[in-house]
Formats: C-alpha cells, structure tokens, sequence
C-alpha cells in the first residue's frame, strides 16, 4: 500500500509564496519520476513540473522561473515552491510518484489527494 499525502496549500495574495510538499509512504522499494499537475475548475489537469530521481526537471512554460520542483530521496518527499503567485494559478494542486514497491515488480503510477491553492487578494 502507498499512500502520498500533499500539505502547505491555501489562500495567499497575488505575488505571494507557498511551498508544497508531499511525502510518499508505505512499502516503496523505489521512486523514479516525481511530479506536480494542478487542475483549475472547469479546465483540465495539466502539468505543473516533473523531477526525476537524478535531478532533472521538466517545468511547464505557465510556471517557469517563478515555480520550482525539488526533492528529498531520502524522505521520499517532493517539493514545489511557488512564488510571484498569480490569480490564474488557482487550482486543486496534485502530486504523483512512480513507484516500484518490490524489486521484481513493475513501476505504478500513484496520485496524492489534492490540495488546494487560491490566489486571491
């Protein structure tokens, strides 16, 4: 059983900051890809930012240079660090992980919950 569990969403004024976390736990041998997708009403989900276990990171045109992804492998944690918030920002943030949770097994895709960011003054 895996279980990722987001935290740090809320309500911040625009040109605000808040950091995301969320933390991967359960029986997990190995996690490669770590994301962040968010999904705004009535819009679908879209791609926030993606790290891998090395390092490398991939971060959406609507985010760059204002959002930053990062993570901690041996809290199986990833972060995402938001700052110059605007009022598109606004949606139900989403992390998800690959996840291996046996050596010979093959890799799943899990999502957290959701936590929601609002930006508004």
């Amino acid at each position: 059983q895996v279980q990722l569990v987001e935290s740090g969403g809320g309500l911040v004024q625009p040109g605000g900051s808040l950091r995301l976390s969320c933390a991967a736990s359960g029986s997990i041998f190995s996690i490669n890809i770590m994301g962040w997708y968010r999904q705004a009403p009535g819009k679908q989900r879209e791609l926030v930012a993606t790290i891998t276990s090395g390092g490398s990171t991939n971060t959406a045109d609507s985010v760059k240079g204002r959002f930053t992804i990062s993570r901690d492998n041996t809290k199986k944690t990833v972060y995402l660090q938001m700052n110059s918030l605007k009022p598109e920002d606004t949606a139900v943030y989403y992390c998800n992980a690959n996840i291996k949770t046996t050596v010979v097994g093959g890799w799943r895709l899990s999502w957290g919950q959701g936590t929601q960011v609002t930006v508004s003054s």
